[in-house]
């Protein structure tokens, strides 16, 4: 274990307030997010049973379906509460993205599907993608997943209060600041522009970095038909979302409209520590 430690805001909220289990498998938006990683990763993964580094995985979400096709799966979470659930998927051990204790060149994927997120520190982030880069296999796959700078933009209108003061003001400064405090609902995080998250993982040394929108830009009216009186969003209308989605990737304008981006690189063939 790491003797680093997270913002007291972040192992509050994930380890007292929020379910990320059930966001990701309960609510509209929640579920294209869940379904996109998957369709996104598995177009990059190795064959299975590739070796699979799944840090600051939480409850065992995508480490449930990876090992469900057959990858074999190691997850890593700075949260004690989210290891222990994921303890019944696969191997799970407390960690820290930034101090990771695998060894070198030991793993054929290595995915941060939410530690970017809460460090916005930009030393940290570095910090935490040169850890990835040493524990991947040379060649090896990093997948780093962020928030969009704008998704906050978005999803405060589908909540109806973004044009009330105090929402307006602090969505006002993630857009200038790209941070947002965790004084209160979510917890202290770091929202990425589409280029920045692609210029950190080639910056750490990743190679044929390549950066997607991962609900793409039509999943706030499902989230906004989520929050309406009656029955939510129909399964046309997610089903609509979700092309969109996919007919977005080839237009880089776009991915300034999706919640979380998805980036993927490659560490160089030659040696699996990148910088």
């Amino acid at each position: 274990m790491s003797n680093l430690e997270l913002a007291p805001s972040v192992m509050r909220f994930y380890g007292e307030t929020v379910n990320e289990d059930s966001r990701l498998r309960s609510s509209a938006d929640g579920r294209m997010e869940l379904a996109r990683t998957q369709e996104l990763l598995r177009r990059f993964l190795p064959s299975a049973p590739a070796r699979v580094l799944d840090v600051g995985g939480g409850t065992g979400v995508h480490a449930e379906w990876l090992v469900k096709d057959g990858y074999d799966v190691t997850l890593v979470d700075p949260v004690p509460r989210h290891v222990e659930h994921a303890s019944a998927v696969c191997a799970a051990a407390v960690g820290d993205a930034r101090d990771l204790q695998q060894p070198d060149d030991s793993f054929d994927v290595v995915q941060l599907l939410g530690p970017l997120y809460h460090l916005p520190d930009p030393d940290d982030r570095q910090r935490a993608l040169a850890e990835a880069c040493r524990v991947v296999k040379p060649g090896g796959l990093v997948a780093a997943a962020a928030i969009n700078r704008y998704a906050s933009l978005f999803e405060h209108v589908t909540y109806a209060h973004l044009h009330t003061e105090r929402i307006h003001d602090s969505v006002a400064r993630i857009l200038e600041t790209a941070v947002y405090d965790g004084v209160r609902g979510f917890t202290l995080s770091y929202f990425h522009r589409a280029e920045e998250l692609v210029a950190e993982l080639a910056g750490s040394g990743l190679t044929d970095v390549r950066v997607f929108g991962i609900e793409g830009p039509a999943w706030s009216l499902v989230k906004a038909a989520e929050q309406q009186p009656g029955e939510g969003p129909t399964d046309d209308l997610i089903a609509s979302a979700m092309v969109a989605a996919r007919m977005a990737e080839p237009y880089p304008e776009l991915l300034a409209a999706s919640s979380h981006l998805l980036a993927v690189g490659r560490a160089p063939a030659d040696t699996g520590v990148c910088m």
